[in-house]
This record gives C-alpha cells, sequence and structure tokens, in this order.
C-alpha cells in the first residue's frame, strides 16, 4: 500500500511546526515554498536595523530535513489546486498530487487599495525586505553627510514608521537608538542625534493588542528615545519627497510600512470563503467547508478562538495550529476520526522597545522595563532554531548591550548616493 501523500505548502512557522510534528508517522511528505529557507520573523526587524546578520534568523530547509528521507522539499510556487483532483498546479508547470493538502503560505503586507505606496514604503516580510530597509536606512545618514542643503539633510534624517504594532515600535526603537548612541561619533558633518523618528498610527494607542498600562508605558520608553508618536492621524499620501499626514505635508526620505497585512491567495487557490484580509474561513478541525483534505493554518486562515475572537497571526499559533493538524493526520491514518477541535493557548505577548526595555503580557503577569528586556531575549533565543544560531544572537546582543555597536552595518546592493531607494 502506498504511503499517504501530504503536501505541505509553506515553510514558516506552520509548515515545519506540522512536518516536525509528523515524524515518523506513515506518510510522504512534500514541502513546497518560494524561498529555500526558513525564517524566524520575530527578528526580522533586527536585521533591518543592523542588529542582526540574515544568516543569524533564516535556516535553509533542506539542512533541517537532511536526515528525514520521507521529506521532499521543492523550491517552486504554487499557482493553483484541483480539488477533483487531488493535485497542487506549480509554476514550474509541474503538478504534485496529493492525499492530504495543508497550505501554510502566511501573508504579506498591505496598503489599504493604495499599493503605489509599496515601492517608496516597504514592508517587513522578508529576508529581502529586511535588506531593503536596513539599505535604505543607512544609505539615508550617507546621502546626510554629503547633503548640501540643510533642508535636504533634515528630510534625509527624518524617518516615518506607519504602523504602531510590534513591528513598528519595535523598528522606530531600534533606528531612534541606531542614531542616538551607535552613529554619532562615526560621522563628521551631520549630528545623528538629530535625527527624527516618526511613529504614525492612525489608531488611539500604539500596541493595541496590549494592555492600556503597557500601551502608555510603550509611548513613554519611545518617547524618552525621542521617537515622536502620533496618534488618531492617518496617513494620506506617501511619496519618494515625504509623508502627508492628514493635510500636513512631512519632508521625509525613508518611510516602513507596518501597518496592515493581507493574506496569500490559498483562499482562491481552493475557493474557499474568506474575509476582507483574504483569510479563508476554516472548520474548526481547521480544514475548509466541503473538504476535509485540506487544512488552511497560520496567518492564511481565519480560526476562532473559544472567545469568537480570531486567533491573532503570529508564530505560538501557527506552531499550535501545525502540531494540531499533524494529530489530526495521525489520528486519521490509525483509523480514530474523531478529533477534538482546535485549541488555542496565549502563551504571552511580547514586544521590545530599544535594547534595554520592552512590555510582556502574560494575562495576570504583566512585566515591563529591563527585566521584561531579558525575558523577552531569552524567549526568542529559545525558539531559534540550532545551537549556532541561539549562540550567536546571544553573542550579538550581548556584544551590542556591552559595547553599544551594531555590527551588521553594510550596505551590499550595488546602489550609489543618488539613488533614492
Amino acid at each position: 500500500m502506498a504511503e499517504h501523500k501530504v503536501v505541505v505548502v509553506g515553510g514558516g512557522f506552520g509548515g515545519l511546526s506540522l512536518v516536525h510534528g509528523l515524524r515518523a508517522a506513515p506518510v510522504d511528505i512534500t514541502l513546497v515554498d518560494r524561498r529555500n529557507h526558513h525564517l524566524f520573523q520575530p527578528l526580522l526587524y533586527q536585521v533591518a536595523t543592523t542588529v542582526l546578520a540574515t544568516s543569524e534568523i533564516a535556516w535553509p530547509i533542506r539542512l533541517l530535513y537532511r536526515e528525514r528521507k520521507e521529506v521532499t522539499t521543492v523550491l517552486d510556487e504554487v499557482l493553483g489546486v484541483d480539488r477533483q483532483a487531488r493535485t497542487v498546479r506549480l509554476k514550474s508547470g509541474r503538478q504534485l498530487a496529493y492525499d492530504t493538502l495543508v497550505l501554510a503560505t502566511g501573508a504579506r503586507h498591505a496598503y489599504f487599495g493604495r499599493d503605489e505606496w509599496e515601492g517608496v514604503a516597504p514592508g517587513l516580510k522578508t529576508l529581502e525586505d529586511a535588506t531593503t530597509i536596513r539599505r535604505r536606512i543607512l544609505l539615508a545618514f550617507e546621502k546626510a553627510e554629503i547633503a548640501e542643503k540643510t533642508a535636504e539633510m533634515d528630510a534625509l534624517l527624518t524617518f516615518a514608521i506607519i504602523g504602531a504594532g510590534p513591528t513598528g515600535v519595535e523598528l522606530a526603537g531600534m533606528i531612534a537608538e541606531l542614531a542616538n548612541t551607535v552613529l554619532p561619533p562615526e560621522f563628521r558633518k551631520i549630528d545623528t542625534t538629530r535625527t527624527r523618528v516618526l511613529l504614525l498610527e492612525a489608531g488611539p494607542r500604539i500596541l493595541p493588542a496590549f494592555t492600556e498600562s503597557l500601551s502608555a508605558y510603550a509611548k513613554r520608553a519611545l518617547e524618552k528615545l525621542g521617537v515622536d508618536v502620533r496618534l488618531g492621524q492617518p496617513v494620506t499620501a506617501i511619496t519618494e519627497e515625504g509623508v502627508t499626514i492628514g493635510e500636513t505635508f512631512i519632508p521625509c526620505r525613508t518611510v516602513i510600512w507596518a501597518a496592515g497585512v493581507q493574506a496569500s491567495p490559498a483562499a482562491q487557490w481552493v475557493n474557499a470563503a474568506a474575509d476582507r484580509a483574504g483569510r479563508a474561513h476554516v472548520k474548526p478541525d481547521l480544514t475548509i467547508e466541503g473538504d476535509d483534505n485540506i487544512f488552511i493554518i497560520g496567518d492564511t486562515a481565519l480560526v476562532l478562538g473559544e472567545d469568537g475572537k480570531p486567533v491573532p497571526g503570529i508564530a505560538p499559533a501557527a506552531k499550535q495550529q501545525g502540531s494540531y493538524v499533524a494529530k489530526v493526520i495521525k489520528a486519521r491514518l490509525a483509523g480514530d476520526p474523531t478529533v477534538s477541535p482546535f485549541r488555542y493557548r496565549h502563551q504571552g505577548s511580547l514586544a521590545t522597545i530599544g535594547k534595554r526595555a520592552a512590555v510582556i503580557d502574560f494575562g495576570r503577569i504583566k512585566l515591563t522595563g529591563a527585566i521584561a528586556w531579558w525575558i523577552w531575549g531569552l524567549a526568542h533565543i529559545y525558539f531559534l532554531i540550532g545551537t549556532r544560531s541561539r549562540l550567536a544572537v546571544a553573542w550579538s546582543w550581548l556584544w551590542i548591550y556591552l559595547s553599544g555597536q551594531h555590527s551588521a552595518r553594510l550596505i551590499t546592493q550595488k546602489e550609489t548616493l543618488k539613488d533614492n531607494s
């Protein structure tokens, strides 16, 4: 009897958790991803702000499964799914047959109908995004050093982050620290401490997923770093020259988008109902309506918690869903179709503000300041893959903590100082 064919689309937290959970199961697994690496997205902003190198938060997928002979890795892009034939159509022209299909394709940043903003305000979801943002940040200081006009220098030293969720808050804090503590001794003409960092949020407060007290603490911590936090003011225009808030234009050469996400087109591939963000509606066992052989997990699925609210699109949730689906598949193969519905266990919310402050919400326990920062760091190191990565990240953070220097400050793309990107 041929082994059960499981096709997993997406090598993120959900997909890898699923593959890990199927170890020793009588299955043949094909893992498809557009990139050859798994990315630890929670630390992506640290690559963008020169703290970590790309190799410290990403690992080749083939390396992860070199000892798993039942796992085949395919570098390709999915274009569609034929539910009747049970095949996945790839960009290369290949067709992958499946008995069980798991879509764990994640999400990308969304611009609320203003897609033309993406060219001047990149989001942060991939390594390419991170290195693009890092290049723009570093080039802004280099261009300011040789700028001949004060107005141009001021615009180059103004950075705007749109969206005040964890990513926006973390980016704002790290850019402020870079300008205030790392770069001042290295430039001769400009005073990098004059850098202006704007955190723009259309809502009433930053970190809306946290309690109001933690949100207020984070705002004070950012303002202590010199970040200009503006709330309740939506951005109405973004150009290469700057941003417009309401009707106020601010000259600004570096804009970063951290305001919204859009799910992958997975729901369209399988003709499943979806919400406005493109997340597929799934049943309590994470399958789609009308097809128990297709699971959708992670950021591209609309999963409801016991309180009726959507499960947050964060790494722990995707990992729990991947582990759950692995248990469902193994139970089915063992002849037990009765599996309890998925239950999300919230393990806490964490966000860092600079290198010595953070906020943590563990429900009854809420922490701020240096102790929260240490716990945040230990938690992230623990979830990194492999001893080498844990040691590398721990050493990078220790070095920065002791010396105040960021080591990953290379501008690697071939671009001149005249290039606005």
